[in-house]
């Protein structure tokens, strides 16, 4: 029976060690170091950003064959031995005792090597970027986050609701939107008095859209179940390339009856909280990932924002402090404007 490699490489307490025990684990080579009287097989599930070594003796059958056949990319099944490993680096090996090739892989043509790839050439290769050691802890974290956002709300009595992709409301002018048409943009039907388009012949008989923001459908549950929350897919059709501008990303909007602006702020700095703590005690290898390569100092940083209790100002003090602080501001500041 398959058994991943984060089951492996961090047991559940209470669980009884695999050690002497075989074992399974399938996945995708990474690296193959051929020492002649063995090899070392780095294998890589995605369950972890680390790899496993599965050691192959030189007894093996068809040793060299097999060997040759174990080239970046090839996904595998292997069945062995589980040990303690004497390198400083890993707990536990696997002496392989069964291989099977379940995918082959040409090395000349697979794109994916044991260096860094840039993000523009990743964004090629779309297919096979999630096996990138970035991409991968992404995507980990990413499904770290979306669980304890749902555990977040869950334990506190929120129900989750499901809310309209495709919309006719724009929700205060949240934003720009997608629209969404069945009509024949080459031939388009229009009014002939008008001129305009006629939405008559469209699918929902009227114009429809990408949601921006499903804060209308939450507010409508909240006043019949008190506390709900939302999180899917939003869209917003502003082409602007920031990093505080996306067309698509998924947003978390909860709703409570019988709230005030208090109980707000501290549900948003509970969940905020909350989240990233489970993150840091669930992906603590991604993190530390991304603090070496992405972003120096990110493990600390998330640490103090669990740590330290969240300021709170008035609108009229924050404008205070800004007119104090004698600098000069793009969007001039004073009281009554929105804050940039």
């Amino acid at each position: 029976m398959r058994i991943k490699i984060k089951q492996l490489k961090h047991l559940e307490p209470g669980q009884p060690s695999l050690v002497g025990t075989d074992v399974q684990i399938k996945g995708w080579v990474r690296t193959v170091r051929n020492q002649k009287t063995f090899a070392f097989v780095e294998i890589n599930d995605g369950s972890t950003l680390s790899n496993f070594q599965v050691v192959v003796n030189a007894d093996f059958t068809n040793y060299q064959k097999v060997v040759d056949q174990l080239t970046t990319g090839v996904s595998v099944a292997i069945t062995g031995t589980l040990v303690e490993s004497p390198g400083e680096n890993q707990t536990f090996e696997l002496h392989a005792k069964e291989i099977s090739v379940i995918g082959i892989c040409d090395p000349e043509v697979y794109p994916l090597q044991k260096k860094r790839h840039s993000f523009e050439f990743l964004r090629s290769i779309a297919h096979l970027r999630p096996r990138t050691n970035t991409l991968g802890a992404v995507a980990r974290v990413r499904n770290a986050l979306a669980y304890a956002t749902h555990m977040f709300f869950q334990q506190r009595g929120f129900l989750y609701v499901h809310t309209p992709i495709i919309t006719g409301a724009d929700c205060e002018g949240a934003g720009e939107m997608f629209q969404v048409t069945t009509l024949d943009l080459e031939n388009l039907a229009r009014n002939k008095e008008t001129g305009k388009i006629d939405y008559t012949k469209d699918f929902f008989d009227k114009p429809t859209f990408l949601t921006v923001s499903g804060q209308l459908n939450a507010e409508i549950y909240a006043c019949s179940l008190s506390d709900v929350y939302t999180f899917g897919p939003t869209f917003r059709a502003e082409n602007s390339n920031t990093s505080r501008h996306l067309a698509e990303f998924w947003m978390i909007e909860p709703e409570m009856a019988f709230a005030d602006l208090n109980d707000d702020m501290d549900c948003a700095e509970a969940y905020i909280k909350f989240i990233l703590k489970y993150a840091l005690q669930n992906c603590a290898e991604d993190l530390q990932f991304f603090d070496k390569f992405v972003s120096e100092g990110l493990v600390k940083r998330l640490q103090l924002v669990v740590d330290t209790p969240f300021e709170r100002a008035t609108y009229t003090y924050a404008v205070r402090i800004l007119e104090k602080s004698n600098k000069k501001f793009e969007y001039p500041v004073s009281w009554g404007v929105d804050l940039q």
